[in-house]
């Protein structure tokens, strides 16, 4: 059977290139192994490979007789042995790869090796091996904060062990600027502002990290807040660094509406301030900075309406002041800051969804340029793209690089074009499946077997047995709601009756019964291939070790949560609920961003935050002002509110902890006010830079949000159950003729063998995920239409620049024949051959 696997394209290293010992013999042996004289095989015609040359070859260019062209430099090379054209073509399938790589992942092309030996370095740090290490190294660095002063006390470290330990993990990131510039060199690092920025923080924070372990003590490192940079920059981390990206395209328009909020904020405590400062029992508008402050404060509603009462004592006319400037800045300007963002957000997100298209297209062609050959510049037979998939998609078996091929080959020719090679991403994306995959599982099985699976495979096809199981679950909801009712002695007897008593027992049954009813009768495999399948029998299993864990551990009270899990189900029923759910699918990638974005601005305020506030007290420390009664502590009597010391920079985990409190804003100022006090007064300016940059980041999470429900929505109207079939499967006719004149392989053939009908037709249908981009896809067709007519446009109007070019290089007759080379020398051979591409 045709394999399932589809490759992660984003996530997805260089592992295919860990094997340098290339096996020339798949390149220019294998035609030998299908001429043997077995009868019973087709025979099979001499196959050119041997005889194709590459029309121009990588990094790694043999020297010759043949001249071709280097697809990197430009330069002219030279083949020699025929051997060589074997190692030649598994340089260019190696190569083309990466070319797909960087299209895949929207990296600049300026970063592929231009020098044969700068290849062993760009492989090295091209793996899975090299990106987890990565990953490792800047995770650690991130945690060495537990142990640093100020530390968490289960973690402290000694200043030496910690230094040591840092310097270590920057030497490790610094390896992999090192070997950047094997290929890369300063220049384009100086050009590359995300790997210049990398470096310096590199040199700072060695530096620093070196005279902390001489002095052995620590001193002020602010630096330490920028570490989550090496994290951001790893393979790992490219949805993040997209994410980023988008916030810098929509920080413009939240600029310009931040500087039409403060225009307000500033003209109204203007106001405040000559209206309410001459009241001796109003604290917010003594002075100016106070009315600023209490303004800005007001624009959160933290300080509402604590903030008005003394005015609205002295008159209530004065609520008219306050209610104006909610209503213009928290209703008006904040929503439509919110609709300015999501207009950006929509066209950043569509024009990022053009360049990726337009960057896999420049991919592809700088691939194609390195799978044809010089007899054939201008298609690439099977043998290339076979050799291509070898290294770009290792995990595809022989027959999806078959049916990939022939997905592609719209022509039915045996070859494909550049156009036909522009789709080879969506070719690797599908899964195949023979057509009769359809049929049950257990159609080869036991034939009594074989009538009781068929029984339950009728059973769960019922169409009535998703209403039986709706209706168990629901039960089960008044059998939990039932239990709530019930009055226990303490909180274990309620736990044990609510999530391990008889019923529950019952129900979990019932649902395992059904969970073996759908294996049994679907498969696990196309069990496993819902989500709601995923979800109920997770949630099952869970279920049933709570219960377990109850009985084992009866004060582990918190299982009790593992029960109602699946009354979740019950919201599939409704359209609006799967949609909400939809959503969150096609949201969770940029979720994860957006949390990790959240974290990352979290760390660099929490060292910053412990390094400005790590050293006060909060306990009684603002007697006399606004805040006191929330810190008045003692050993004896807290009061109610008293606890706000708590919220402190006294290690990292408190102060995200803390940090998360400022997020919500509930309560914030209290903590601002606090350290104001304690500290110095412009402490607050760290406070409100982080409500201001939380603000934007969560502005566009919500932009997104909105983006991806309306992107649903659309799709849904403009696409039918129908029409989304057609654009989620591929259906596709192998004959067995066709394809041995196509492959000239028999060895490759005889692999085939099992999976197709010999003399005959073998449908497969190939399955694309339901993904954003496939829906982008769909969506945008009409405008890829026209970006890719584009593109073509202006693709041809540089060949026929490059052509006219040539012309004129071309009509000096220059010719290098084998005595040239003797008398020349290879040098001066290279120099004239350099001389003569650049002219």
């Amino acid at each position: 059977m045709a394999s399932a696997v589809i490759p992660n394209l984003s996530a997805d290293g260089y592992t295919r290139f860990s094997d340098d010992n290339i096996n020339l013999n798949r390149t220019l042996g294998s035609e030998h192994d299908g001429h043997e004289n077995d009868s019973s095989r087709i025979e099979m015609s001499p196959t050119l490979d041997e005889q194709d040359l590459p029309n121009m070859i990588g990094s790694q260019s043999g020297m010759g007789q043949e001249y071709v062209t280097d697809g990197v430099s430009g330069e002219m090379r030279i083949l020699s042995d025929p051997k060589d054209v074997g190692k030649s073509w598994e340089t260019n399938y190696h190569e083309a790869a990466i070319f797909l790589e960087e299209g895949a992942n929207n990296e600049k092309f300026d970063s592929h090796p231009s020098d044969p030996q700068a290849v062993p370095a760009y492989l090295l740090v091209h793996n899975n091996w090299y990106y987890g290490l990565d990953l490792f190294t800047s995770i650690f660095l991130l945690l060495l904060a537990l142990g640093e002063d100020p530390a968490v006390s289960s973690f402290k470290l000694p200043v030496a062990a910690h230094s040591i330990m840092e310097i270590a993990a920057l030497i490790t990131i610094a390896g992999e600027v090192f070997l950047k510039l094997r290929w890369i060199g300063w220049r384009t690092i100086l050009r590359h502002k995300r790997t210049m920025i990398k470096c310096l923080t590199l040199l700072v924070m060695f530096i620093e990290a070196l005279v902390v372990l001489i002095r052995r003590s620590n001193h002020f490192r602010v630096t330490r807040a920028l570490r989550p940079i090496f994290l951001i920059d790893t393979r790992r981390f490219g949805a993040v660094r997209r994410f980023i990206r988008q916030i810098f395209q929509s920080l413009p328009p939240i600029l310009d509406m931040m500087g039409l909020l403060f225009f307000f904020v500033s003209t109204f405590a203007l106001l405040g301030y000559f209206l309410f400062s001459g009241d001796p029992q109003n604290p917010h508008f003594s002075t100016l900075t106070t009315s600023f402050v209490s303004m800005f404060v007001l624009l959160t509603t933290a300080n509402f309406p604590d903030v008005m009462m003394p005015a609205y004592a002295h008159s209530t006319w004065y609520a008219l002041f306050f209610i104006s400037y909610l209503c213009i800045v928290l209703y008006v300007l904040m929503n439509l800051m919110l609709a300015v963002v999501y207009e950006t957000f929509t066209r950043v997100e569509r024009d990022k969804f053009r360049k990726l298209l337009l960057h896999r297209r420049q991919g592809c062609r700088l691939a194609f340029r390195l799978l044809v050959s010089k007899q054939n510049p201008t298609h690439i037979r099977f043998r290339q793209f076979e050799g291509l998939m070898h290294y770009y998609a290792p995990n595809k078996s022989p027959m999806d690089v078959v049916l990939m091929f022939h997905y592609l080959d719209r022509s039915g020719c045996g070859v494909l074009s550049q156009e036909d090679f522009f789709r080879v991403f969506d070719a690797v994306m599908l899964s195949w499946e023979p057509q009769f995959a359809n049929i049950p599982w257990f159609h080869t099985a036991w034939p009594p077997l074989q009538s009781v699976l068929q029984k339950m495979h009728d059973l769960v096809h019922w169409k009535h047995f998703e209403v039986v199981v709706y209706c168990l679950i629901i039960s089960n909801g008044v059998a939990m709601v039932i239990r709530i009712g019930q009055e226990y002695n303490n909180l274990q007897e309620a736990a044990r009756a609510f999530a391990a008593s008889w019923d529950t027992i019952l129900f979990l049954a019932i649902f395992v019964v059904e969970a073996l009813l759908k294996v049994l009768g679907m498969g696990l495999s196309r069990y496993f291939s819902s989500g709601w399948n995923v979800y109920d029998f997770t949630v099952t299993l869970a279920a049933l070790l709570g219960v377990l864990l109850n009985y084992l551990f009866p004060k582990l009270i918190f299982i009790v949560v593992l029960r109602p899990l699946r009354l979740l189900r019950l919201f599939k029923m409704k359209k609006r609920y799967r949609d909400v759910f939809g959503t969150v699918v096609l949201l969770s990638p940029l979720m994860s961003s957006a949390v990790m974005v959240i974290l990352v601005l979290y760390y660099f305020f929490a060292i910053i935050g412990m390094e400005l506030f790590a050293g006060y007290v909060l306990k009684n420390c603002c007697n006399g002002t606004a805040v006191e009664d929330f810190y008045r502590w003692s050993i004896n009597t807290t009061t109610p509110g008293g606890y706000y010391y708590l919220n402190n920079f006294e290690n990292i985990l408190v102060s995200f902890v803390t940090l998360f409190e400022l997020m919500v804003v509930n309560n914030w100022f209290i903590v601002m006010n606090a350290y104001a006090v304690v500290a110095h007064p412009s402490s607050r300016v760290y406070f409100m830079l982080f409500y201001l940059l939380t603000s934007v980041v969560l502005t566009i999470v919500v932009a997104s949000v909105l983006e991806a429900f309306r992107f649903r929505i659309q799709y849904k109207r403009q696409t039918t159950k129908r029409e989304e079939e057609k654009m989620l499967h591929e259906e596709l006719h192998l004959k067995w003729d066709e394809l041995s004149r196509l492959l000239r392989d028999q060895p490759l053939l005889d692999t085939l063998r099992p999976h197709l009908i010999v003399g005959g037709i073998s449908t497969f249908i190939g399955c694309r995920p339901r993904t954003r981009e496939v829906l982008q896809n769909r969506m945008y067709r009409t405008e890829i239409e026209e970006w890719m007519n584009e593109a073509a446009a202006a693709e041809k109007k540089n060949q026929n620049g490059n052509s006219q070019f040539s012309q004129d290089v071309d009509t000096e007759h220059v010719v290098i024949t084998e005595s040239d080379s003797v008398v020349l020398g290879g040098d001066r051979e290279d120099t004239l051959l350099r001389r003569l591409s650049h002219r």
